[in-house]
């Protein structure tokens, strides 16, 4: 059978896409090319006949960081993409990875990431043939499907959302735009001097909240919001995307807790299978970020996250370091 690939940047030139998968959906593409600062890339296999085999949203995001080369692009990808029954999915991985590669290439990008793969060796050889390195990373994910949430903590940890609640700190789903742009402020002040985590512009909440897919939850104490949440639906699952709080200037109303709890809650009432973080913190042996997700009874499962730098001479050093 013969292939064909296409990469399309314009959504009145997206076929009939399977819109299962939030996080390879035309819906989320054109969120994002409302968005400035991002730049979405439809990745599409199709047979001789125009059937579509596979497809993958790949993200050109531009970074602004404190220290050189203070603006740079970045290649995202949540995923391997989605297929159609029957198909070889490591070959149509592998013509789609090459496809977008060489693109980000001419554009110039710093670095593409590629992370939340299904399994840890998906998509191994391509990957390597195209000059990535992989990088140890932990993913946790909740189950949601065999018992209650509550269920899972300890009698401590529900002493803590009992006090929260009675301080008077509540959590609740919102469209209000005034909601989501004090969430957005404090999700940017909260990020801002953590290198490792994109904040998008403030617009893609606005979007993904339109979104039947999207959900922003924002949690306020005496009429303030002082944390918040952005959560996505796809497959059956929940995925936790974004989570801020002021947890330093109230410290004792354990708000972080209160925040990602109502978050893990709301996906088990929607009933959804699981509610997986999309970021825990960088591959370090120590993380307080990681301890912390889990409190709430979370599973820990070793995987990868794959790596290419544009420029040679980095990639190739750091394959070298990663390689041990």
């Amino acid at each position: 059978m013969g292939y064909k690939v296409d990469i399309i940047t314009k959504s009145e030139h997206l076929p009939l896409l399977d819109e299962s998968d939030f996080f390879h959906s035309s819906e989320l593409f054109r969120i994002q090319e409302k968005v400035s600062g991002m730049m979405p890339y439809m990745v599409v296999v199709s047979s001789d006949e125009g059937k579509v085999l596979s497809h993958m949203l790949a993200t050109l995001r531009r970074r602004g960081v404190w220290f050189p080369p203070y603006l740079f692009s970045q290649g995202r990808v949540y995923g391997e993409g989605v297929y159609a029954d029957g198909v070889d999915r490591e070959e149509l991985f592998s013509m789609m990875l090459e496809g977008i590669t060489k693109i980000f290439h001419k554009r110039m990008c710093l670095y593409v990431e590629f992370s939340n793969l299904s399994r840890k060796m998906f998509g191994y050889r391509a990957f390597r043939t195209n000059g990535y390195f992989p990088v140890a990373w932990m993913n946790i994910h909740n189950s949601l499907h065999s018992v209650e949430p509550e269920l899972r903590l300890d009698e401590k940890d529900l002493q803590v959302l009992g006090k929260s609640r009675e301080a008077g700190v509540s959590t609740r789903q919102t469209l209000d735009s005034k909601d989501i742009h004090a969430f957005y402020k404090l999700l940017k002040s909260y990020y801002r001097f953590r290198p490792q985590r994109y904040v998008p512009a403030e617009r893609f909440f606005h979007e993904l909240v339109k979104s039947e897919k999207g959900i922003v939850h924002v949690t306020e104490y005496k009429g303030r919001i002082v944390g918040g949440t952005a959560l996505a639906y796809s497959l059956n699952d929940a995925f936790l995307w974004f989570e801020t709080y002021r947890k330093k200037r109230y410290p004792l109303l354990n708000i972080d807790f209160i925040t990602v709890w109502h978050a893990i809650r709301h996906a088990f009432d929607m009933k959804r299978n699981h509610i997986y973080f999309l970021n825990v913190g960088l591959p370090f042996s120590k993380s307080h970020y990681r301890d912390f997700i889990l409190k709430f009874g979370g599973k820990p499962v070793s995987t990868f996250r794959w790596f290419h730098f544009t420029f040679g001479w980095i990639n190739r050093i750091l394959s070298w370091v990663y390689s041990f």
